[in-house]
């Protein structure tokens, strides 16, 4: 058995089952929606590009930080687009502003997608994606990460300074009098890059390449049944 999402992998919960081939498993799609957004409950917005502290974060940052890419499509500049988001952390600030500016549609972008389309492949199955799907699974991941969006569009690049709050429960434990423990400052600059594209027009992409996979070694009966009803069902949840 191959396993062929070690981006999820940790999110998976494993039993055991009466063959000994099978390993059935559990995705936690909750999970992956609690890693998208950019800002956890440990680190605080100190600056952003627009300002000091979080009063100048635009729609779509502050929803990224509140709920990932889910928040951003259900603003109404977006709920007719799917939304992408690349991100980077560290304490170079021109670094990092370099590897923003040079994010583009062609190159970078179809891993994102490739993210999201697997996700959404594991979520549905039951089983490994090999098992479940056959040779399905890994055709349709490299054909979404060879294909071109020239309908995607690179809307924006945002930075903001972010702080690591203490951790109060470790200072509780501490035998140091409060006023003598020194409070470490943990800063980190993140940069988000915003692309889109058209739900209809990338839509018709995905069903065009699922429509057009041939894989050579034929599927299962099994395989083909949930083959059949991931290409029906593909964008519920998506």
């Amino acid at each position: 058995m191959t396993a062929r999402i070690p981006f999820l992998l940790a999110a998976f919960l494993f039993t055991t089952c009466t063959s000994p081939r099978k390993v059935f498993f559990i995705p936690d799609a909750q999970n992956y929606q609690q890693e998208q957004p950019g800002l956890s409950k440990s680190w605080q917005v100190i600056e952003s590009q627009n300002g000091s502290g979080e009063d100048g974060l635009p729609a779509w940052v502050r929803g990224y930080f509140d709920g990932g890419i889910k928040r951003i499509e259900t603003l109404d500049a977006y709920h007719d687009k799917y939304v992408f988001v690349g991100k980077n952390r560290g304490d170079n600030f021109h670094a990092l502003q370099q590897w923003a500016n040079g994010f583009t549609v062609a190159q970078d972008l179809p891993r994102l997608i490739v993210q999201r389309v697997e996700w959404r492949l594991v979520a549905a199955a039951a089983l490994y994606p090999d098992d479940e799907y056959g040779e399905f699974f890994p055709y349709m991941i490299r054909r979404v990460s060879d294909e071109e969006y020239p309908e995607a569009v690179k809307e924006n690049i945002f930075w903001t300074k972010q702080r690591k709050i203490p951790d109060e429960e470790e200072n509780a434990d501490s035998e140091t009098p409060p006023e003598d423990i020194v409070v470490e400052q943990t800063d980190r600059y993140e940069f988000l890059v915003l692309f889109s594209i058209d739900k209809d027009t990338f839509q018709t992409q995905m069903q065009n390449i699922m429509a057009d996979i041939k894989t050579t070694i034929a599927p299962t009966r099994e395989q083909t049944t949930a083959t059949n009803k991931i290409r029906l069902n593909f964008f519920e949840g998506f």
